[in-house]
């Protein structure tokens, strides 16, 4: 049995990033957020290693490049990294994609629907470049699930059976105030959490349908941790809190009127 990061967030390694899950030979690692973000719109890298080989997880746009190769190198070699995962196509997930394909062997997956976009990332060799099917697909013990229309129409998440935390995309995304970022969701700071996910979840995802759908798939999965690609990562009792949260959500075309006003 592995054991997960319970350090309050007081103690937590913004720059450097923190290992949320580790049983000797499967790491799951969130590579921190540096100095280079502040500004510019935060965003989560993780990196999953099992035994020497590493997965990488929406590892972002150009102007955070250098600092996610250093925080990976600190763990692994970029040799050894087999599998880069997009969840969807925006530029703060992807556009980094070129200069991935530069420095890993790795094949790069991402949804069907976006793959024919990649070219204006600079893309020309699609020979590393893998299709994520509909209705998802598996990679070894990580399950791609399909997540449509939250937000993207072509979204897919991750879910690591090994550690039991589930990669998440956007969703459980988090706008914080600047100089207020913090790690870990917990119960005690998740009714606070609330209020810096609402504007996003109401006006981007999709329909309170898509949310149902979701909630529905990521109850059967139980995992223990939730780490979302901005913001925060749910763990222990704010996993479930965050599951009711949202399955509750009005948003997108159930409050169309309220946003064409």
């Amino acid at each position: 049995m592995g054991e997960y990061n319970n350090k309050p967030n007081s103690e937590i390694d913004m720059e450097n990033g923190e290992i949320l899950y580790d049983d000797g030979k499967h790491k799951f690692i969130w590579l921190g957020w540096g100095r280079l973000e502040t500004g510019l719109i935060q965003t989560n890298q993780y990196l999953i290693i099992d035994g020497n080989k590493g997965v990488l997880l929406d590892p972002g746009g150009i102007h955070i490049f250098p600092k996610v190769v250093a925080n990976v190198t600190k763990y692994i070699d970029l040799d050894d990294i087999d599998v880069i995962f997009f969840s969807h196509q925006d530029p703060d997930v992807s556009s980094g994609i070129p200069m991935w394909l530069s420095v890993t062997n790795a094949n790069v997956y991402i949804s069907d629907l976006w793959v024919r976009f990649l070219p204006h990332f600079g893309i020309t060799d699609f020979s590393r470049i893998k299709g994520i099917p509909d209705g998802g697909q598996r990679l070894g013990d990580l399950e791609v699930i399909p997540a449509h229309f939250m937000h993207s129409p072509g979204n897919h998440i991750v879910f690591d059976s090994k550690s039991k935390i589930l990669f998440n995309a956007d969703i459980g995304a988090a706008v914080f105030n600047e100089g207020g970022e913090y790690l870990f969701v917990d119960k005690d700071n998740f009714n606070a959490h609330t209020a810096l996910m609402e504007g996003f979840h109401k006006r981007y995802i999709a329909s309170s349908n898509a949310c149902r759908y979701y909630v529905n798939k990521v109850r059967s999965l139980s995992p223990k941790m939730i780490a979302p690609q901005h913001g925060g990562v749910f763990r222990d009792e704010a996993v479930e809190m965050f599951l009711n949260w949202l399955g509750n959500l009005k948003c997108g075309t159930d409050i169309i009127d309220e946003l064409s006003r």
